[in-house]
């Protein structure tokens, strides 16, 4: 279980009980800090913010502050004389993460959302009656000819099936089922 959290305008990977320095932070040694700022978490699912993960809150902390190592900051331009030297130590704030809470309920909704997936068919198993290429295939999967009147003819006759099943779309199976069904209507339109 880990939490990508926005800590004084960084972003850190955190876990229990890690220690990590932070950019300074108020609060004095042996304070309590909270961050709501989270933007992803996994905790068995994955859960991505929008741009902050609601409910969720980073608890840590204060160990100690203090200063990051000396950075030597040397100008010089050659032929001119002109050197200047100066140094910077960064103020930094070490934490402990105590702990990553709010995750009650964020499995059990991953859970809804996949079953609600898995009854939704895909595109590749229905026919879209206002595709001319998907009515033409079968047409011509059922030795009939691709004319426009029995494209028509197919069209009435899936609103018919879709009100005899009560479905909203058809599977493939359906409609040759229903072509197959009414392959008569079919072949008068052709005399």
């Amino acid at each position: 279980m880990f939490a990508i959290v926005e800590i004084a305008g960084l972003q850190y990977k955190v876990e229990q009980d890690q220690k990590l320095f932070v950019n300074r932070l108020s609060g004095d040694k042996g304070g309590k800090v909270s961050f709501d700022k989270v933007l992803l978490t996994v905790n068995g699912a994955i859960t991505v913010g929008a741009p902050a993960v609601n409910g969720i809150t980073v608890e840590a902390e204060i160990l100690d502050h203090v200063k990051a190592d000396k950075v030597i900051v040397f100008k010089k331009k050659r032929r001119k004389g002109y050197k200047v030297k100066n140094g910077h130590r960064q103020s930094l704030t070490q934490i402990q993460i105590t702990g990553i809470t709010g995750f009650e309920g964020a499995p059990k909704k991953a859970a809804k959302k996949e079953t609600a997936k898995a009854e939704i068919l895909s595109d590749n198993e229905t026919v879209n009656f206002g595709e001319d290429h998907e009515l033409n295939y079968h047409l011509k999967k059922n030795g009939l000819s691709q004319s426009k009147e029995n494209r028509e003819a197919l069209v009435t006759l899936g609103k018919e099936v879709k009100a005899e099943l009560g479905k909203d779309v058809l599977t493939h199976a359906d409609v040759d089922a229903a072509i197959v069904k009414n392959i008569e209507n079919f072949k008068a339109l052709n005399k």
